[in-house]
């Protein structure tokens, strides 16, 4: 299963309770569904969780039934074959009863003798509890999310260009200001930010779904942080070999010119520990002294070295 089939099967399980909520999610729905004109009401959905809550929210929201719906779920939760005209796993509810529509549409607030222009219809959406019930509608019929361990990105996509620009208003309202684009014949609403991701599925009712981002995050960002210190591990390892590989080359050049028996007994001490241990760093050779000698002054033993080799 997807993420977002994931989620929204986690918003499926919220119960169906004030008809100010029902009425405001069932308006979401209704705007990013598949249709909603004077005409006809069409929800078409491949979730039978979703298939299964939706007949009980617009019996709470508007008191009345589908005219067109599929099969009941299966006691497993798997959705029936697809129905009539449709592909196998698309389900589709449907309501074409003129009386139906002119109650819904009067419901929410538009003229059912007027030609119907999908806007937000805001006095509806006063209290924080239906704003987050619109959004979670909104989110049923027209959301998507990615799978967060691949990238960030939640998507709300709708066919009306203005429900799309009020959509955007409340959203900033409520504290996450989103990006929008014109996609072919519709119009998509976008977050690409993981904490406004989370803010958003935890304001409509999915706070698992917005822990498994927050998880998935921390993953990564432990993922990039392990990765980046071996980088540099690695990093100064080769710097470490390539400062040995040029010791090594002065203390043979001085050899080479028998001068190297001429140094004073500390830096031909520290000579000859650099050619018996070519792999090890500043630190670990400095312990091979006995007394041990601190890296600092094997570093500037070195030097003088590196230093009377160059002016051969």
């Amino acid at each position: 299963m997807s993420f977002s089939f994931d989620t929204k099967n986690e918003l499926c399980r919220l119960p169906v309770q004030k008809l100010c909520c029902a009425r405001a999610e069932a308006y979401g729905i209704l705007l990013y569904c598949n249709t909603f004109s004077s005409t006809e009401v069409r929800i078409v959905t491949e979730n039978p969780n979703f298939a299964a809550r939706l007949p009980k929210l617009f019996k709470r929201a508007f008191n009345l039934q589908f005219d067109r719906q599929p099969e009941p779920p299966r006691p497993n939760g798997t959705a029936p074959g697809g129905s009539a005209g449709e592909p196998p796993g698309k389900m589709v509810f449907q309501i074409t009863d003129r009386k139906k529509l002119d109650h819904i549409i009067n419901l929410l607030g538009y003229d059912p003798r007027q030609h119907l222009v999908l806007h937000v219809n805001f006095g509806m959406l006063e209290e924080e509890c239906c704003r987050a019930s619109f959004l979670r509608g909104i989110f049923f019929a027209g959301g998507s999310i990615t799978d967060p361990m691949k990238r960030y990105h939640l998507e709300l996509t709708t066919f009306h260009l203005q429900a799309s620009r009020e959509l955007e208003v409340l959203l900033r309202e409520c504290g996450y200001p989103p990006k929008s684009v014109a996609r072919n014949s519709s119009f998509v609403t976008y977050f690409k930010q993981s904490d406004q991701i989370e803010d958003f599925l935890t304001l409509i009712g999915a706070p698992v779904a917005a822990m498994k981002i927050m998880s998935a995050k921390l993953e990564k960002d432990l993922r990039n942080s392990v990765n980046r210190r071996l980088n540099c591990d690695s990093a100064n390892l080769d710097k470490a070999v390539e400062a040995a590989q040029e010791q090594m080359e002065a203390i043979r050049r001085l050899r080479t010119a028998g001068l190297l028996e001429q140094l004073p007994d500390k830096l031909q001490l520290t000579a000859a520990l650099r050619l018996e241990n070519p792999e090890l760093t500043l630190s670990e050779l400095a312990e091979e002294f006995d007394p041990p000698v601190t890296k600092s002054c094997l570093n500037h033993r070195l030097r003088k070295i590196m230093e009377l080799a160059k002016d051969l």
